[in-house]
Order: C-alpha cells, then structure tokens, then sequence
C-alpha cells in the first residue's frame, strides 16, 4: 500500500492515531462477530438452542459499510448481517445470545421477544404505545425474513420515501420524525445465490426506474448452501450479468461496483464513492463483494466440508478476511510507522474477544433460565402440596423428579407435565378437583397459559391509539340534493377529499396515473395533485407492495393498486411473509399501515373472475380483508382504513363500477365499519349470510323467494378479517334457525371459515334445525363468457332452488 491509498484517512500524525484507533476497534468487533458464531455454532450443537445461522466470513465488507450508515438511514437485510448490526449499535452480543435460545422477554431480546429465528435482526420504529419514534434520529433496520430475496421489495419503499420527502414541501414541517429533506439511503444487503431469485431482478428494474437512493451490497461466497454459483446465474460473476443495468451518458440506471472481501481500505473507499452517489445523486448503487468466505458453513443444519473441495476449504482458510486483515495490520508501514509492532496486541485482543463474548454468552443463558427457573419451582411447589395430599400417587413424584432434576427445562415441559398431571388425577377421581392444591395447579396452569400467550402470540394486529378497538361509525349522509351517480365517481370524489384530507397519502400501482386507474376511480387526480402523489407503475405486483410497505414504515399513507385480485397471487408471498405478520414478528416494535386495492368477483375468463377468499384469508392473518359490496361502503373502508394503522386488503366488486349510487356529501368522514356484519333485509324463515358481488345475485334471490311466501333475512359480512365481532349472525339464527352460506369462492374456501366462524365460535349449532348449507363456485376456474359465469358460479336459481329444498325438507 502506497501514501496514496491512505491519503483519505492520514494527513497528520493526529490523523494517524485515528487511523490507528478506527482499525484496532474494528480488528476487535470483527474477533467478537466471529467469537459469536464460533459460540452459538457450538451452543445449537450442544442442544441449547434449536437452529444457528450467521455471520461468519462478512465481517470486514459490514464494517465498511457501517461507516457510512447515518441516523435516519434504513437496512433491509439479509440474515448473515449480525457484525453491521453490532457496528452500529443495534445489536449486542447479549441480545444474539438472547435470541439464539429464544428468550421471550423483550428487554432481553429487543428485536422480536424470541419470535424470529438467530440472526434476523431489527430495531424497534414504535414507542410502547405503538406511536412512531423520531425514526430520522435513530439508525433503522426493517425486520429482516428468512425467505430468500424478500428482503428486497421492501428495499424500494424505503428508499422512495426519501424522495417523496424531498419533493413534497407540505410534509417537511409534520414529518420531522420521518425525514430531514430526503437525505436517508436505504441500505439492502443480500446473498450471491439469492440473486437467483425474481424478486432480486423485479427489485433491481425498479429502482434503476425510479431513481432512488439505494445502496445494495451482495455478499459473494460462491455458494448458495450445497449450490456454486454456476447453477444460479448464467455468467461467472454477477458484476457481468447487472452490467445492462447500468447508467451512461444519455440513459439512467445504476452504479455497480466490484471490490475484495478482505480488501479492508478499498472497501471503505468504495462504500464512501457509493454514499456519494446514492445520497446525494440518489442513484441506485450495487457493490458486488467478492472472495469472501463461510467458514462454519451455511448453517447449523449442513456441514460444508459434505460439498466444498479439500482446494477450496483449503482456499478459505487461507482467504478468510479477518486473517488477511490482521495479516495487513501486521505488515502495514506508513512513513515507518506501524499500527502494532508484533502480533502481542492483536493476541490480546483476540483473547479478549473470546473471553467477552462467553460472559457475554453465559449472562444470556443465565437470564433465559432464570426467567424458565420462576416458571418451573412455581408450579413444582403446587404439585408438591398435591403429593403431600396424595402420597400414594408415586407416579407424581416421577413428574416432580423430572422437574427438579433435568438439565434443560422448557415452558414447554413444565407445561405438558402439569396438564398430564391434571389429567391424570380427573380420570382416576374427579371430585379431587375439590382438593386446594389441585385447584390451585389448575388456576395456576390457566392463569400462566395466558400470560405465556402475550408472549407467544399478542400484536398480530395494532393495540395502539390507532387499533380496530377505538374506530367509530360514521354514517354517510344524504340530502334532496344527493345525485345518483355511477359507483365510480363516488370512489373518484371520495379519493379526492381525502387527498385533500390527508397530505401523506399517496396512490399508485399500475394504470392509476395518467389513466386513473382501468375503472376510472381516479381519473382526473394525478394532474390535480401531481405525479409525486399518485403515479403509475411499471407491471410488477410483488414490488408494487413492497414499495407500499417500505413508503408505509416510514411515515407515508400509501394506497397500492393491484389491478384485479387475481392478481395478487403475484405478490401473495410478500404480503403474507413480510407485511402480515410484520407486528407480530417484533412484538409490536415495527407497523406499516399500508391500504391495498384491488378489484375481483364476477367478470368474464379464467384469470378476471377470481374469488380466491380462502387463501387469502388464511395466508393474510394479521391482515384487515375487507369485502364491501358497493362503492359507497368501499370509500367508506378507505376512509376508516385512514385513521387505523393495521395493514388491510380491499376487494371493490368489479361489475359495480357502473352501477348507479346515491352520492354522499359527506365524502372523505363517513367510515364504514370494520368487523360488523349489515342486516340488509329482515325476515324470519332463513338467514342468508353473503358478502361482495354475490349479495346483488342473492337479494335477487330474495325476491323470487317471497313469492313462495319465504321470508328471508339478508347478512353482508362485508369484513372478512375481523369476523362479525359483535356476533350479530347468530342472534339472527336464534329467530329463523336456517342458515345458507352464498360465496363464490370454489367450495370449501370461505364458506367454510364462515362456517367456523357461526357454528363453532358463535354456538350458532345449537339454534339450527337444518343442516347448515352452503353454495358456492365450482371447484375449477369461471371459463369465459355469460354462460361460463352461470354455470360455475351460484345464480340466482341456485339460490331459490336450494332454500325451496331446506324449506321443504323442514315442513
């Protein structure tokens, strides 16, 4: 090394000393990242904890990023990630260790409570209200995924959100938490053999499109688990295969960097060149990191000496970058001086770490057996009162044994052995119960079972000010002068308001621009409030919504299109994994309130006529579904939606947009229930239960129906996620004791959760005397046309056919 590569960082013998100290700390946070996957490595194999992953082999390339990473700055990472987290002060080593076994005590492990798996990292973006902390203070990392590539749509959101905030002068004064006049970076980090997924290159096209502050670092390792590189990517080295990406004299793209893994000062130097442009050019960067190693491996589930050569373990030895950076330190020479005469100092501190990271370690491990220690000698001292109640019964001493004397307890044993208990003394005498010491074993058992399920499964959705529990109705208000207008314009007017209403919010997705969207529901907007605020997109469904999330966790009020619901299986994965369970995942410590619309129901053809309910029901726990069965009830969704921050899925009914409503005038106030079912039509002979599109297609139904004098009563769901929260459906059961599901999702999908929901949580059986029915769509896909509609999904003579036949039956 020359003068001139230190001519950055030297200029003075005062510079020096900072040099010096800056490569002596990060010689040491590099031993102590590696101490700690040498450490938990050991700690899954000894059957301490269930599952390791980590970050041995990135430390030299994540210290130089972490230079250049700033308050306000946001991470969407990668799972290998844990020396940058440690290097900026998001992560401890007690806090590893904390995770790594799981604890569920959030002090202890502030990233998820012991929710996520090792080394998925995080900050906490919420107070313990659920507000937003001065995120623009703080350095940010969004709750990291295992599934492979997710990390990245996200990315682009994040990264956006500094541009929104550059060009919208109307939120730099309310904002201030969010963003200090755009100049945050988010930062993606991600693995060579996940470049292989859609997700990377979908992510990519888009943030060479949107021009955006990003700076993405690929940690190249040459293997994905078993798998080289030559089975993921088409060329040798990805560098080549991005090239077409980037930018020249007349085109925008991106910058793409190569530099070594152990490089320790051209890394430093690239990642400063990166920040420059990223930053304050907002471009797009990529620095491709290359030559670096996995020394323990992908996993603890794998060995890689099972599918690495003896030639390239050799190599890796070799070429692991913290001993080409000590081999550096060593041989370093500027001017004739050196940062350590000799290998005594970087000996020391290589103990040192060691010895850190085990007290570390073992101060972790003593907090978690604690916390399973309280558990355990509570419920041992209430079965010891039992066995002094019962001598007789050694086979409670067994359980106590157990108790006492293993080595690795866990909630989970503690628990299944009182409940054997339990059990066991209410089939050999069930007046036992009246004994005190068991009844105090079974109040214990519940009383425990419940605080156990705060930390196991509380905050799937908001608690805070802005949760479900505290939303109010507000009725749509008519006068002599309301207009009957297409549904359309009721949803044009209404966006309107509120983007008049609300500063932040923004809509886009594809169409929804210029055109305003293929129904017009928001035609005119863009060239009122400007392309910043509503824009289209290119056709990418998966990275739409992770723009949306990304936008939505830093402060903005996003509302993503997907044009029709069939669709969103494009981008199912993404809502599912990252979005739905985001709250959930960190214990209520991150949220983003993203609004996604979208159309479906009944249309024509295979791919424009889906009802896919059921999956989306049950992947998008954590997620509001909302089905309204006209424009009036779905503005007025948007409208709560606005003053909630749970995520939610709206799903307009796409044959309504024509069909004429009366205009509200209270557009933009008036809020529409979530979680409570609508009496539309009162009767007495059935209870009807439908929701969307197929609630005109039933009270047509109806219609026909009372001219065989059946009475009918009619139930919109309208919330599918919560489900009638105020159990409404079976107080209607318990006057007409007939209930008939009508849903056109194939069979088995939401009707059956319906189902569930009325006969098992509400006890709606007992008020039955007809089995319940169902009618729903073929099992297969609506083919094309009017006839193909009829014959495969439920029509109105379905209907009237079917309640004829229940009647009947009953008479």
């Amino acid at each position: 090394m020359n003068k001139k590569n230190f001519s950055d960082f030297i200029t003075n013998e005062k510079s020096f000393k900072s040099f010096k100290k800056m490569i002596l700390d990060d010689y040491k946070l590099a031993r102590i990242s590696r101490e700690i996957s040498i450490l938990g490595r050991r700690e899954v194999l000894n059957g301490k904890a269930k599952f390791g992953i980590f970050g041995d082999g990135k430390e030299i390339p994540q210290l130089a990023m972490s230079k250049i990473f700033k308050n306000g700055d946001f991470r969407s990472g990668y799972y290998r990630d844990q020396t940058f987290m440690l290097a900026i002060g998001a992560l401890t080593v007690k806090s590893f260790f904390s995770q790594l076994y799981a604890h569920s005590n959030l002090k202890a492990e502030p990233t998820s409570s012991g929710r996520m798996m090792t080394s998925h990292f995080g900050t906490r973006f919420l107070d313990k209200n659920g507000s937003f902390q001065d995120l623009s203070e703080l350095k940010n990392s969004s709750a990291d995924i295992s599934c492979t590539a997710s990390q990245m749509p996200r990315l682009l959101g994040l990264a956006q959100a500094s541009k929104i905030y550059r060009e919208l002068n109307t939120l730099k004064n309310s904002h201030k938490k969010f963003s200090k006049n755009g100049n945050e970076v988010a930062f993606g980090t991600i693995g060579n053999a996940s470049i292989s997924e859609g997700l990377f290159w979908e992510t990519i096209n888009a943030a060479s499109v949107l021009q955006i502050p990003i700076i993405l670092s690929i940690w190249d390792d040459e293997y994905g688990i078993s798998v080289p590189n030559k089975y993921h990517f088409s060329k040798k080295n990805i560098s080549d295969l991005l090239q077409g990406f980037c930018r020249n004299n007349t085109e925008k793209g991106i910058e793409i960097f190569q530099v070594n893994g152990y490089d320790y000062i051209n890394l430093i130097k690239t990642y400063i060149k990166a920040n420059r442009i990223a930053r304050y050019e907002y471009v797009p960067v990529i620095i491709h990191v290359t030559n670096l190693t996995q020394p323990q491996g992908h996993s603890t589930s794998s060995s890689h000496e099972r599918y690495k050569s003896k030639k390239r373990l050799e190599w890796e030895k070799e070429n692991d970058g913290i001993k080409k950076f000590r081999d550096w330190i060593l041989k370093f020479n500027f001017n004739g001086t050196k940062i350590v005469d000799g290998d005594y100092r970087l000996n020391k501190i290589d103990t040192e770490s060691k010895k850190y990271v085990q007290n570390k370690q073992k101060e972790a491990w003593s907090n978690y057996i604690k916390s399973i220690n309280k558990i355990k000698y509570e419920v041992f001292n209430i079965i010891k009162h039992i066995h002094e109640e019962y001598p007789n019964y050694n086979w409670i001493k067994n359980y106590m044994n157990d108790l006492y004397h293993k080595n690795l307890i866990t909630k989970k044993s503690i628990f299944s052995s009182s409940k054997k208990i339990l059990f066991s003394l209410n089939q050999i005498n069930s007046n036992s119960f009246h004994s005190t010491s068991i009844k105090s074993l079974k109040n214990w058992i519940k009383t425990k079972s419940q605080e156990e399920q705060k930390n196991y499964s509380s905050h799937l959705y908001s608690s805070s000010k802005h949760s479900l529990k505290r939303m109010n109705e507000v009725f749509p208000i008519y006068n002599w002068r309301s207009l009957k207008v297409d549904g359309r314009i009721i949803l044009r007017d209404n966006f309107d308001k509120l983007l008049e209403l609300y500063p932040d919010l923004l809509i886009f997705g594809e169409d929804v621009g210029r055109m305003g969207d293929v129904n017009k529901g928001l035609e005119g907007l863009q060239k009122k409030y400007g392309k910043t605020r509503v824009f289209d997109t290119g056709i990418r469904e998966s990275t739409i919504i992770g723009q949306g999330i990304g936008l939505a966790m830093r402060g903005l009020r996003p509302i993503v299109e997907i044009q029709y619901v069939d669709y969103l299986l494009y981008a199912l994965q993404i809502i599912s994994d990252d979005l739905a369970c985001l709250q959930y995942r960190t214990r209520g410590g991150q949220k983003s309130p993203l609004i996604i619309r979208t159309r479906g129901h009944r249309l024509e053809g295979i791919w424009h006529s889906g009802s896919p309910m059921g999956g989306i029901i049950n992947y998008l726990r954590g997620i509001l579904i909302l089905v309204p069965r006209n424009m009036v009830k779905a503005a007025g969704f948007y409208n709560t939606l606005l003053s909630l921050d749970d995520p939610a899925l709206v799903i307009e009914c796409l044959n309504g947009y024509r069909i004429k409503e009366i205009l509200p005038s209270n557009l933009g106030n008036f809020k529409t229930p979530i979680g409570i079912v609508e009496k539309t039509r009162i009767g007495k002979d059935i209870t009807i239960v439908t929701y969307g599109s197929t609630w005109r297609i039933v009270n047509n139904a109806v219609k026909e129906l009372s001219k065989f004098n059946i009475d009918s009563e009619i139930i919109d769901v309208q919330s599918l996620l919560p489900f009638d929260i105020k159990k409404d459906i079976v107080k209607s059961l318990k006057k007409t004791n007939r209930l008939l599901i009508v849903d056109e999702d194939v069979p088995g999908g939401a009707s059956a959760y319906i189902l569930q929901n009325i006969l098992e949580c509400q006890k709606g059986y007992y008020h039955l005397d007809y089995p319940p029915v169902t009618i729903t769509a073929k099992e297969h896909r609506p083919p094309y046309g009017s006839d193909g509609d009829y014959f495969s999904k439920p029509s109105i003579e379905d209907i009237v056919e079917k309640v004829l036949e229940m009647m009947n039956e009953n008479s």
